[in-house]
């Protein structure tokens, strides 16, 4: 059965329960002070009472009142896995829980003091509400003529509409409770009053802070800043109006710090678009920090509330929280040496290879040669590391691979592929490293130490290594990027030790080194085919870049490299000769200038590279594409991908853009979304975000009623593309 319609019926609860707690919520019914109310058709007593989803009763913080005093009971609610009940704003969906009180003449029960709630998403929706068990206190203000030895007889009737992602129900329950009145100050009532102590203390109240709405923000948001001396230590935050449709409540809220607060930008909500509010908003401002009442005032933003760097997604710091810092540096050296087996790093395993036969019967020179490339890779990813923190602390919204996002970079990278494969090759010869295995002069030895080759080595594997993210890899990165400083560079770190530790026990394993044949000119031949793959790189670069900008752009760079190879070629057969000088001198500047002028130009058009279509459409990946596909009651496959991926390329080609790939989507009836992160796109950055992940690639699958996706693995088959598919389409109760 479709899951439309369960849905359907929920919202239809909701509203009828609307209707209904709007006629029964009155003033509290008024008894004479001391006498018992008689128990109505639902009154059953003291203690719990209970549906099938909500167990709830009416609980004493302290085991007495004192006559003129206010006491405090609460609601203490006991959900059921899988249900929910809701907070005053119940966000997109839902109702609030309502109290309808009656108690004796001079007993007054103030309002509900609301714990912080959850955020509860479903589909392109957010709720706020509470799951498990929670109390709600409410104060009770005991007249001073009430007689110690006495009881107060309380009693509420409690409506709860109580839901899931299929269905909700409003549930009534009347709760009583006999509170005794007492001399002198009351202890905790044994059972739940550490408890409601606790939600009372914890709830948020009004604080000391100044607050200003400023309009027309960044992309059409709404700039909230708060200013107060207990933010100085916030690192997150989120912004809970008491109104609906003010803010839009599924949407991000990226912030900053400031010297002297804080601030969120808020996209406007229905409400909003059509009425800009003209006076203040009030709502409930969480940090991790504390939670506090706030009243924003229309306004220019408050100085010092930004400008020391974002605030961190409270969503994605969840999810990096949920394993520990021992098991995330685990993944990340797992991620690490498998990387060594990803389409991204086989063109650096020919330097490798070349760097081992060099030191394979010198020991020492071996052991170097190891040390010297894992400091390498290290350094780099210590340096990546940093920049990426530094722009996400900056507001940034980057991710692992970031660097080849800029076209600059990738021309740069090109032409440094280019240059080593004409090393390899023989056209010059920086170190003369083949002259000196081929026996030529010593004189024509390497000018740059073995040590430092191996050194640069590791920074190009890095360098190039980093577009891809290896199983296990990617949850650890996707962590790293939302913990402090330390705790993120020791993954990087492992991640680095990992893709350098084959190569490094190698080089420390005399065994293994004496089993490789001796050096001789067959080196020679070897180096000139490992020049292969880097030539292939390069092209492969080109053509990142040439989707990044455009035609005029790829053939400036093929005009910079064409300069660079005769400059390189003037290198090696210079000698001394002036001419050969100045040609290397020319090739090089020309090379520059035409790099440059290639990668300064404009990018590719709407922050994406532009999705080839192949066997198997593509639509463009958004939000609300995803959430029009569900309405429609197909299945989705979001396929996040750039064309400076490796592995999202291999992927395609051999798991998605398939006939039978495309039979079983068109049998499916699913659709195939792709979001291109070639380019920076900062929607597509807070989406791999929100599953965890810091780079791609990264596949999501949705049923029809999904709430959230099925994350496929890394390395796609078919099958298991098809065995998605299958079970999105799958009766709920069925799937696997």
């Amino acid at each position: 059965m479709s899951r439309a319609l369960p849905f359907l019926i929920s919202l239809i609860a909701a509203v009828l329960w609307l209707a209904t707690t709007t006629a029964a919520i009155g003033q509290p019914v008024s008894t004479p002070l001391g006498r018992s109310v008689a128990p109505g058709s639902q009154d059953a007593g003291p203690g719990p009472k209970s549906t099938p989803r909500i167990t709830a009763e009416l609980v004493p913080m302290s085991r007495w009142a004192t006559p003129g005093s206010t006491a405090i009971v609460a609601v203490r609610q006991n959900i059921e896995p899988g249900w929910h009940t809701y907070w005053r704003n119940p966000g997109d969906s839902g109702g609030a829980t309502t109290l309808a009180w009656t108690a004796p003449r001079g007993v007054e029960a103030g309002g509900i003091v609301w714990p912080v709630p959850e955020r509860q998403r479903l589909q392109s929706l957010m709720n706020f509400g509470y799951s498990g068990e929670v109390f709600l206190p409410v104060p009770i203000e005991i007249p001073a003529d009430a007689r110690p030895g006495t009881t107060i007889p309380l009693r509420t009737e409690a409506l709860f509409l109580v839901c899931n992602p299929e269905m909700c129900v409003p549930d009534e329950l009347v709760l009583t409770l006999d509170l005794p009145i007492g001399d002198g100050a009351p202890p905790l009532d044994p059972r739940h009053g550490a408890d409601i102590q606790t939600a009372l203390t914890s709830a948020p109240g009004p604080g000391d802070f100044e607050a200003r709405l400023t309009p027309d923000g960044p992309n059409g948001a709404v700039v909230l800043s708060v200013v107060g001396s207990e933010l100085a230590e916030a690192t997150q935050a989120w912004f809970f109006p008491f109104q609906g449709g003010q803010v839009d409540h599924p949407s991000s809220q990226p912030g900053e710090r400031g010297e002297r607060g804080l601030s969120l930008n808020l996209t406007p909500g229905g409400g909003w678009r059509i009425a800009p509010p003209s006076g203040p908003i009030q709502g409930l401002l969480w940090t991790d920090v504390g939670a506090w009442e706030i009243t924003a005032q229309p306004g220019p933003p408050l100085p010092g509330a930004s400008g020391s760097g974002a605030l961190t997604d409270p969503d994605a710091a969840a999810a990096g929280s949920t394993l520990a810092l021992p098991m995330l540096i685990a993944f990340a050296l797992i991620g690490g040496l498998i990387l060594n087996l990803m389409p991204c790093v086989f063109p650096v395993l020919a330097m490798k290879a070349a760097s081992l036969a060099k030191g394979a019967h010198e020991p020492a020179a071996a052991r170097r040669d190891g040390l010297a490339f894992l400091l390498g890779v290290l350094v780099t990813f210590a340096i990546l590391a940093g920049v990426l923190l530094a722009l996400r602390a900056a507001g940034q919204s980057v991710g692992w691979g970031f660097q080849l996002q800029s076209p600059p970079v990738t021309a740069a990278l090109a032409l440094l592929m280019l240059a080593v494969g004409l090393n390899l090759s023989g056209l010059y010869h920086v170190g003369g490293g083949a002259q000196a295995l081929a026996g030529e002069a010593e004189s024509k030895a390497s000018t740059l130490p073995r040590g430092a080759q191996s050194f640069l080595t590791g920074v190009l594997a890095v360098v190039v290594a980093a577009p891809c993210t290896a199983p296990f890899m990617a949850v650890a990165l996707g962590a790293a990027v939302t913990l402090p400083a330390l705790p993120a560079l020791a993954i990087f770190l492992a991640l680095g030790l990992g893709l350098a530790l084959p190569y490094l026990i190698v080089s420390l394993t005399p065994a293994i080194m004496r089993r490789l044949p001796r050096p001789g000119p067959w080196m020679v031949t070897l180096q000139r085919w490992l020049a292969i793959p880097l030539y292939l790189t390069a092209l492969w670069l080109a053509w990142v870049f040439a989707r990044q900008t455009d035609t005029t752009g790829a053939l400036l760079l093929a005009g910079a490299a064409a300069a660079l190879a005769l400059g390189l070629f003037a290198l090696g057969r210079a000698g001394g000769r002036p001419v050969m000088v100045g040609g290397l001198a020319l090739g090089l500047a020309l090379s520059g200038g035409l790099a440059w002028a290639a990668a300064t130009r404009p990018a590719a058009p709407g922050g994406q590279a532009g999705y080839e279509e192949g066997v198997l459409p593509a639509v463009a990946w958004s939000p609300e594409a995803v959430s029009q596909a569900q309405a429609d009651g197909r299945p989705v496959l979001v396929n996040f991908t750039a064309d400076w991926c490796l592995t999202c390329k291999v992927n395609e080609r051999a798991a998605l853009q398939r006939r039978a790939t495309a039979e079983a989507f068109e049998e499916a009836n699913a659709v195939y979304m792709v979001g291109d992160w070639t380019l920076r796109d900062a929607p597509i950055a807070r989406e791999l975000e929100r599953h965890g992940r810091s780079g791609v690639p990264l596949y999501l699958v949705y049923g029809p009623g999904d709430d959230e996706p099925r994350i496929l693995p890394q390395i796609l088959t078919p099958g298991a593309v098809t065995a998605a598919l299958a079970d999105a389409t799958a009766d709920p109760g069925a799937r696997s």
